[in-house]
């Protein structure tokens, strides 16, 4: 019998074996496919391993702008997704390299019994028993109920775009969220036509929209048409019927080579069938502060939680689950306010914390609506620090013709930062820096204090800090 069992080999599920094997415990993970799950094999390493291949002819074209003249420059995009191939596999085999130790089962898994002492498992009809249960079994794309998507040969998801051995010679991208963007940037930036349709009044709306504007003329510089507040009626072969969403309600038919969804994606519950009483909420698995589901042995993390969906938030959850089951003391819980997140455009956006939105929400609903207004509305109560990222030299040294930019938000009263929103190269490498402070609770004093190599494009923090 062991200790755990572990349904989904994703940053989830390897995560919490490694952990739980360290520890002491016998452990048995359950992945049907390959082992990375989603991230690795389709989702993450394989999008910015082509993102960089792609970001590396664009610079190789535009190299004049730094003193450098490249002719006749070209691309194989099956020598792409050959190394594409080649970096997962690589990747993967660490994994197991870190997993050795853990009984790895490569089958589909289900849950047939539980009882508050023992979990059994099914997979290629052998039952393994195991005192607790995590659930990682991630989630899945979502292909909205659109008359003409589904069993179109011309319709791709993002698997489908990522496997390709062929660019499509036009793309029509439906959901302009980060997957849809980051398609836009790949196939963009290797000459391909781009239209990107999103329902919503602009893309990416849950990022900062100052931002999400300085990306949105960059894409349109690149040639990518962006058309927000649009919704999809219905698709016929290679065409889209859209249909503006407002009082004239224009219709217009779009055409393209390849249609590719990227409106999200919905957790995958299949196997968990026999947990008949296990608790779901709005499609995901519900748990608490420890990821405990309401059943005392079973948890979940990653994905099929519908909290975060991002590879490290998966991570952690692991960590967190797996350190409550040992009952590992302090208990830790994840702080969901300080999450980085990344969407990997050129230029890329990078942000942890809130939004302004998001705070005059928060701030309205804490003082109410009557006394938020009488003393003054939201800069009562925050303010906005910013500055192009071009006061770092090192962003000038490195992005010609670029301005970017660099927001903090705090917290007027006790001056705390709240959030800290960037887009421009390499925003990425850094945003751990904002991520940490907001963690932590830092005050503007406070990361005044904090020492930044000279010249990196990490010091934009601390100039907006000073500024």
């Amino acid at each position: 019998m062991y200790n755990i069992a572990i349904i989904g080999g994703g940053p989830a599920g390897y995560t919490a074996a490694e952990v739980a094997h360290q520890a002491g415990w016998k452990v048995v993970l359950f992945e049907k496919d390959t082992i990375g799950g989603t991230c690795l094999n389709v989702g993450c390493i394989p999008t910015k391993t082509l993102l960089y291949s792609a970001k590396q002819y664009h610079n190789a074209r535009n190299a004049q702008k730094y003193g450098v003249t490249a002719e006749n420059v070209s691309f194989d995009y099956l020598k792409m997704q050959q190394r594409k191939q080649k970096v997962v596999r690589k990747l993967v085999a660490g994994i197991r390299q870190r997993l050795q130790g853990c009984d790895l089962v490569n089958a589909d898994a289900k849950v047939v019994e539980r009882t508050d002492n023992k979990i059994i498992i099914e997979a290629d009809g052998t039952r393994y028993e195991a005192g607790q249960l995590l659930i990682c079994t991630g989630s899945v794309n979502f292909t909205p109920p659109i008359p003409g998507l589904k069993d179109n040969p011309f319709v791709w998801d993002s698997t489908d775009a990522l496997s390709a051995k062929e660019l499509p010679k036009s793309i029509l991208i439906v959901g302009g969220g980060v997957i849809g963007m980051e398609f836009a940037t790949l196939y963009a930036e290797l000459g391909i036509p781009v239209t990107v349709v999103e329902a919503m009044p602009r893309i990416l709306p849950q990022l900062d929209e100052d931002c999400v504007n300085l990306l949105i003329e960059k894409n349109r510089k690149q040639g990518i048409t962006i058309l927000t507040a649009t919704k999809v009626l219905k698709a016929e072969e290679n065409t889209l019927v859209v249909e503006e969403q407002n009082e004239e309600k224009i219709t217009q038919t779009l055409s393209a080579d390849r249609i590719l969804v990227c409106v999200g994606r919905r957790a995958n519950l299949q196997g968990l069938e026999a947990l008949g009483d296990l608790h779901i909420e709005r499609g995901a698995v519900k748990v608490n502060d420890f990821m405990q589901t309401n059943l005392p042995n079973v948890y979940a993390a990653g994905d099929v939680t519908g909290k975060v969906m991002l590879a490290h938030v998966a991570a952690r959850q692991a960590e967190v689950a797996v350190g409550r089951m040992l009952k590992q003391i302090p208990l830790q819980r994840i702080a969901y306010n300080a999450i980085p997140s990344v969407v990997y455009t050129n230029p890329e956006i990078a942000s942890v914390g809130l939004t302004v939105p998001q705070l005059e929400e928060f701030y309205r609903e804490m003082e109410g609506e009557e006394t938020f207004l009488k003393k003054g509305g939201a800069e009562a109560f925050f303010q906005v620090k910013q500055l192009p990222m071009t006061y770092s030299g090192r962003y000038v040294a490195e992005n010609e013709g670029e301005t970017g930019l660099c927001k903090l938000i705090l917290d007027r009263r006790n001056q705390t930062i709240l959030g800290v929103h960037c887009i421009g190269n390499p925003a990425s490498e850094f945003i751990a820096a904002a991520s940490f402070a907001v963690r932590m609770g830092y005050t503007l004093g406070e990361f005044r204090q904090v020492i930044f190599p000279h010249p990196t494009v990490s010091e934009i923090l601390k100039e907006v800090v000073n500024g």
